[in-house]
């Protein structure tokens, strides 16, 4: 499979992970349900790497690759904090496209920090999925 099916794989389980999320932070400290659902994919992500991982990959990594992961992993850790107080205030079908700016945002940030061209059809996308979300959130 490509990158262009594995998106869409992660775009569905997104959206059910923002379904089963609503319905299990209701009654729940949404700062103690993350840190549930993180002790999960804790778990789940080892066994898949685990599995799937050659031999020594971790003593290989760079300090450069433990940095940004750490750093990525705390800007995860921020984000899902956010989207699980957000669920457990507001509706999901509206805090669900807001949480979805990130994608306008990593178009600015890929041509900000990483050289990527941004072209016209990236920003009429970007404008496009930033206007569905106001619109959507201002329902």
């Amino acid at each position: 499979m490509n990158w262009f099916y594995w998106s869409l794989l992660s775009a569905l389980f997104a959206g059910a992970t923002a379904i089963l999320a609503k319905v299990g932070v209701a009654g729940v400290d949404s700062n103690l349900a993350t840190a549930i659902r993180t002790a999960v994919i804790l778990v789940f992500s080892w066994t898949v790497a685990y599995a799937t991982a050659p031999p020594g990959a971790l003593r290989n990594l760079t300090s450069r690759t433990w940095i940004f992961l750490v750093l990525s992993g705390l800007a995860t850790g921020l984000s899902w904090l956010c989207y699980f107080r957000a669920l457990q205030l507001g509706e999901a079908s509206r805090v669900a496209p807001v949480d979805k700016l990130s994608v306008a945002f990593v178009i600015l940030f890929a041509a900000l920090f990483l050289g990527e061209r941004l072209t016209v059809a990236r920003g009429a996308g970007g404008l496009l999925i930033m206007a569905g979300a106001i619109i959507l959130a201002l329902e």
